[in-house]
């Protein structure tokens, strides 16, 4: 084995310390939808339901002589810090937004038990990212990176490393989620040795392409907004280190999926296969859709990468997948401010239409009432008919779905 190959296997190695290799199952589901042979590397059933466990306890069991680690991260970083902060016996400070989530503090909190600290510092995370690194410098301690460290990007390798162990032979295409780099940039350094007629795509959300960018760049750049709902990959700027092993990719093997499309991948593997994904750990899965024509009858294997999801998402997550789906849409609507309008309006809905949201104004100096309407349906076709009925009617509608602005304000 080559060099990087011997650090990942020997990382791998020293992860059965910690946790037992995580599943590489075989879905029958995928594999008939996209007819071809899917496997996916379940890193949502690692002990913090994501792979960044192995990063961290990579990186800090290189650095057992360091009395305080610290780090910045409202999420899998930070469950994954504190996880291994409690077996070694390592006292952990982890720096949180204010605006984090209570079910994620009350997990970083659980998994690290008496020996980590939750300080929570600032807004936003950049304001996050310079408190804790100020005290890391004041306390002498070590500062863990979520991704841009060359001890962490080992440690992500052993993902790869045990797929290719419990695969029988390497896989036609291997597909991995980008956030900021670690674990797509070690899957690419470790299948350039040992199994180099692999395809690897790039997946990211299109709300934080910054792979995409640093690849057209030619290094990385930082993105001017990012998109947060993909929380786990939405990174402005992925790292120095991480990008070092990424250049050079093609950049038709980076892809970018819409947040909103990401939503229904998760509820279809959470009800068709039983199988929690946060957005970012479904990355990879709603990939198949764009590869479809690719992938006919090869072995692929997707990086299920996390399944930390927070259940009080599921409105939102429910609410983006019907829209992208054309399966719920807002609507302005003036309605004729007359007895018996809002029975005709009624009467002029088809069978599998149903008024998810009716605000209704009604202004006595005026002829016609303003509506905010929001109807949900069966098919996407469905609302090209109610539109051509109530306008037959005389009741003017017009389509704000896809109005940022005005959904946000209204949702």
């Amino acid at each position: 084995m080559t060099d990087f190959s011997i650090q990942a296997a020997e990382a791998t190695k020293r992860m059965r310390r910690l946790f037992p290799a995580t599943p590489l199952q075989r879905n029958d589901h995928l594999s008939n939808v996209y007819d071809a042979d899917i496997w996916l590397k379940r890193e949502d059933l690692s002990p913090v339901r994501s792979y960044k466990l192995r990063g961290a306890f990579n990186a800090m069991g290189k650095q057992a002589d360091k009395d305080v680690f610290v780090c910045a991260s409202a999420g899998n970083h930070a469950q994954g810090v504190a996880y291994v902060c409690r077996y070694l016996q390592k006292k952990g400070v982890i720096f949180m937004p204010v605006t984090t989530p209570e079910q994620k503090i009350r997990k970083t909190r659980l998994f690290g038990g008496d020996w980590v600290e939750v300080q929570l510092v600032g807004d936003y995370f950049d304001d996050t990212l310079r408190a804790s690194q100020a005290y890391c410098q004041d306390v002498g301690g070590h500062f863990l990176s979520p991704f841009d460290d060359l001890d962490v990007i080992e440690g992500q390798a052993t993902v790869t490393y045990e797929m290719l162990e419990q695969l029988d032979g390497p896989p036609d295409v291997f597909v991995v989620p980008v956030g900021g780099g670690g674990l797509s940039s070690s899957a690419r350094r470790l299948l350039l040795e040992r199994a180099p007629e692999t395809e690897i795509y790039y997946v990211e959300p299109s709300g934080g392409k910054s792979l995409a960018g640093a690849v057209q760049a030619g290094a990385p750049v930082a993105l001017a907004q990012v998109d947060t709902f993909v929380d786990g990959a939405a990174v402005a700027m992925m790292g120095v280190n991480t990008f070092a092993s990424l250049k050079g990719i093609d950049a038709d093997h980076v892809l970018d999926i819409p947040e909103d499309r990401i939503c229904i991948t998760i509820l279809d593997m959470m009800n068709t296969e039983g199988i929690v994904l946060e957005p970012a750990g479904a990355l990879a899965v709603d990939a198949l859709k764009d590869l479809k024509d690719k992938i006919k009858g090869k072995k692929v294997v997707c990086v299920s990468s996390g399944g930390n999801f927070d259940f009080e998402r599921l409105p939102e997550v429910k609410e983006r997948a019907q829209r992208y789906a054309g399966l719920k849409k807002y609507f302005i609507l003036r309605l004729p401010q007359r007895p018996g309008a809002l029975k005709d309006f009624l009467a002029l809905l088809g069978p599998d239409d149903d008024i998810a949201r009716f605000e209704y104004l009604k202004k006595s100096a005026r002829n016609f009432g303003t509506v905010l309407l929001g109807i949900e349906t069966s098919k996407p076709e469905n609302f090209a008919l109610l539109s051509r009925r109530l306008e037959t009617a005389g009741m003017s509608i017009r389509d704000i779905t896809g109005d940022e602005a005005m959904v946000d304000l209204i949702i």
